[in-house]
């Protein structure tokens, strides 16, 4: 399964997302109302929630990793959450990065599950048990905040800073997952991505109704890595031109680019073409650790190709180091507070 966004999501409202206006009101209603009535299950464990306004990505993973190291830090077991978004399997499963692929749990999940025990599950309640069975004293959901079908201890939202919520309709006419201000009343604090403008007036929106606004940047881990060097770049992924933004930052010169709808993996052909056009150009192939994963174990020349593009790890870097550990803190104060509650009401 892959997944990619139509252009006009990203673009001023024209008549793609005036025509499906209506849909888009039935939608955000219904999405709405499961927001806030939905009976949402209680864990006895803290749960973090890092997701999204939109549909498509924002820097939820490198937030959920730089999250979990925190926690190990801290001396808490920490788990992750998700629903394996271009994976097969379709049963809760404790993922293998070691001998699970991409094409199996996703791709997402092969790489928090090397930071962390990592469930996979399509529903989020046997999935977050599951964990808790594992011994994790710490949920990290890698999306989930529309779907309320967990109580959230902390709902952190991540935002690029550069893309911010595109058009800001609603799915379809937008990539907007719920109303915003719906989204807004739900969550306790913003990540603004990066170094744009496009975020601003939803911060500023955030700041109004009293919610934090923290500020992050994903960086390369290995800066100078490929300084000087001219590549071929290749991404499936869900903004490609972030991806981009962050090679030419290391100093590379881009001469040729690929991009691909998020979670694709290659076919034969494409991969030959990546090779071959590289190897023509006398480029050095590039891509992301997605997109590596996704290589990993597969069909034909795929580890070929794995094998000669160099992977441009990244992290995210919050303005303020001690972020992680106060939304964590946050959390186990949180859940403490509704443990309690749940107490005395019972």
């Amino acid at each position: 399964m892959v997944s990619e966004a139509p252009p006009f999501w990203w673009t001023s409202i024209g008549w793609q997302a005036r025509c499906l206006a209506p849909v888009s009101f039935v939608y955000g209603r219904v999405a709405a109302a499961l927001m806030r009535h939905r009976r949402r299950h209680a864990l006895p464990v803290p749960v973090i929630c890092v997701g999204n306004f939109t549909v498509g990505g924002a820097g939820k993973t490198p937030t959920a990793i730089a999250i979990a190291r925190a926690a190990k830090a801290k001396g808490l077991k920490p788990g992750f959450l998700s629903r394996g978004y271009g994976g097969s399997l379709d049963v809760t499963t404790v993922v293998d990065p070691h001998h699970h692929r991409s094409t199996a749990v996703g791709d997402e999940p092969l790489l928090l599950a090397r930071e962390a025990v990592t469930v996979i599950s399509r529903r989020r309640i046997p999935g977050a048990e599951k964990l808790v069975a594992e011994g994790v004293d710490l949920v990290i959901m890698d999306d989930g905040f529309q779907s309320a079908r967990l109580k959230v201890d902390y709902a952190l939202i991540v935002i690029d800073s550069i893309r911010g919520i595109g058009n800001g309709r609603v799915v379809p006419s937008g990539p907007v997952r719920a109303p915003i201000g719906v989204q807004m009343s739900h969550l306790d604090a913003i990540l603004k991505v990066g170094k744009g403008d496009a975020a601003d007036r939803l911060v500023r929106q955030a700041a109004r109704s009293g919610k934090p606004v923290m500020v992050a940047e994903v960086l390369p881990a290995e800066r100078d890595a490929l300084k000087g060097k001219s590549v071929l770049a290749y991404a499936g992924i869900a903004d490609p031109t972030k991806f981009y933004r962050t090679i030419e930052q290391m100093g590379a010169l881009i001469v040729d680019r690929q991009g691909f709808p998020d979670h694709h993996h290659l076919a034969e052909d494409e991969i030959a073409d990546l090779i071959e056009r590289a190897a023509r150009q006398g480029l050095q192939l590039v891509t992301t650790t997605k997109d590596h994963v996704r290589l990993a174990g597969g069909h034909g020349r795929s580890g070929e190709l794995a094998e000669l593009s160099h992977v441009v790890d990244v992290n995210m870097v919050f303005d303020d180091p001690k972020a992680p550990d106060l939304i964590i803190e946050a959390a186990i104060a949180n859940c403490r507070r509704r443990r309690l509650v749940a107490a005395i009401e019972g």
